[in-house]
């Protein structure tokens, strides 16, 4: 009998191990390997006889209870001798109790009381008048809980001064980029209070721009070769090489934003039609034809490499769990890893957006016109579409006029 055998055969889980199986059937519908079952068990049997030797009822259990456990110095049964477990134990007890949260045997967790009850409402409003993404009202949130404390709470004394004096405080600490969002999410905040009867309304207008001077820069993007380049990439791959493909063809073909590719689920693909259905910016849906390879691609990762398991999204992590995307800064990473398999050491962006710029100055260097790639861009405005028209930088060095300075009076 090895060690690991004998400090189960020593360890007695008590009342909780009908559930310490019933947790093991659970990682087991999640594809989670018999290796890794193993070790989820053994700290949740651990933690189990742990709570007899102490006395702690079940019911109790909390996070408080999880971090006593975690600093606990181990002499239980099985010749342990520990200062304390490892991190990577507690977390997989961290696993267990929440799956007896979930079974309601254990205590669930404490609701913590948010500071600002207002942005409760304010989260409401986005979702249900403004359309909104998750991801761009989590960052709104995250905005304004650094922004209250020097605001206040008393809404009704909102002044132009008072907003003004916070913006340029903050112009002192953060660059423009992040200014920017920041003012963006103030305005939006002062606007559902103005319509709430809040604060006094047009306050928004208070708030100083931050200038930029918009689409003065060149787009950045990879030549038709080297995208070619970052999709065969995928071939270097041993675990994931279908799913990657896809994506970066979808990026590349279609132009997507990495949040589309990260949202996609199985019913916005149209395979009688050959359409792909995109929800895209304040939930603006469109549809758009799928190429021959992107469809071609997306088959073979479905029927091959996509792990059987019920999830609606199209693309999984590769590894258990398998669950969506959190973020669409995974699709992003992607792109990286492909632009660093590919050898392309310096790239102008490491982004989605890199392929998505890419495709639309393929488009016009292929003859489409601005109106064809506004529209599968999926641009409300043909002055953005018009950034791509910059590209052909011999033809516009051809009409350049020469600066008035070097012309002789």
């Amino acid at each position: 009998m090895d060690a690991k055998d004998r400090n189960r055969w020593f360890l007695d889980p008590g009342l909780l191990s009908p559930w310490i199986d019933q947790f093991a059937a659970d990682l087991a519908v999640q594809s989670y390997t018999p290796l890794t079952i193993g070790n989820y068990t053994d700290s949740a049997r651990h933690f189990a006889a742990w709570l007899g030797s102490e006395a702690i009822p079940i019911d109790v259990i909390d996070d408080d209870v999880v971090r006593r456990f975690a600093e606990h110095r181990c002499r239980c049964p099985g010749g342990r001798r520990l200062l304390r477990v490892s991190p990577r134990y507690s977390r997989r007890v961290g696993r267990f109790v929440v799956f007896l949260q979930r079974a309601g045997v254990a205590r669930p967790p404490l609701k913590v009381a948010s500071p600002y009850p207002l942005l409760d409402d304010y989260q409401r409003w986005l979702r249900a008048h403004r359309g909104l993404s998750e991801r761009t009202i989590a960052r709104h949130l995250r905005h304004l809980h650094k922004l209250l404390p020097e605001l206040g709470t008393a809404t009704l004394d909102y002044d132009a001064a008072r907003i003004r004096n916070v913006v340029r405080e903050w112009r002192e600490r953060t660059g423009p980029a992040d200014l920017r969002t920041i003012t963006s999410a103030l305005r939006s905040f002062l606007r559902f209070l103005a319509g709430a009867g809040l604060c006094r309304p047009n306050l928004d207008c208070a708030i100083p721009p931050v200038l930029q001077w918009r689409l003065s820069s060149l787009p950045r993007y990879l030549a038709a070769a080297d995208v070619e380049r970052v999709v065969a990439s995928c071939d270097q791959l041993t675990r994931g090489r279908l799913r990657d493909r896809a994506i970066l063809l979808l990026l590349a073909r279609l132009g997507l934003r990495a949040g589309d590719v990260a949202g996609l689920s199985l019913s916005d693909i149209d395979w009688t039609s050959g359409m792909l259905r995109l929800s895209g910016k304040a939930r603006r849906q469109v549809r758009l034809p799928l190429p021959q390879d992107v469809g071609d691609a997306l088959l073979a990762y479905i029927e091959q490499e996509r792990p059987r398991v019920h999830q609606e999204a199209v693309f999984l992590m590769m590894v258990a769990p398998y669950r969506s995307f959190s973020q669409s800064s995974h699709v992003s990473t992607i792109v990286a890893l492909a632009l660093k398999r590919a050898g392309i050491s310096d790239p102008p962006s490491t982004g989605a957006n890199l392929l998505r710029h890419s495709a639309a100055t393929s488009m016009l260097r292929s003859g489409a016109t601005l109106e064809a790639v506004g529209t599968v861009l999926r641009h409300r405005s043909l002055d953005m579409t018009a950034h791509y028209a910059k590209v052909d930088v011999p033809m516009l060095e051809q009409i350049a006029q020469p600066w008035p300075g070097e012309l002789v009076c």
